[in-house]
């Protein structure tokens, strides 16, 4: 199964390691240093603000679409 995140990218489900929303990179200490560790490499995905952190074994990204959307696909 393949997950769409954004643009034109499309994941498949089992690459996926986690699906973590902006809230919990902004309040978390410990994502926050991994997301300013990793911020470099990042693909963003949005126009504008991301709405989730799409993290899988060979690249991270960052989704427009909401943590929720993607679980919902996802089931």
């Amino acid at each position: 199964m393949y997950l769409h995140v954004g643009e034109d990218v499309m994941l498949r489900a089992d690459e996926i390691i986690a699906i973590i929303d902006k809230g919990s990179v902004n309040q978390s200490v410990i994502i926050q240093e991994f997301f300013q560790s990793k911020k470099k490499g990042m693909i963003n995905l949005s126009k504008g603000d991301f709405k989730s952190l799409v993290i899988t074994d060979h690249q991270h990204y960052l989704s427009p679409l909401s943590s929720s959307t993607l679980l919902k696909r996802l089931n």
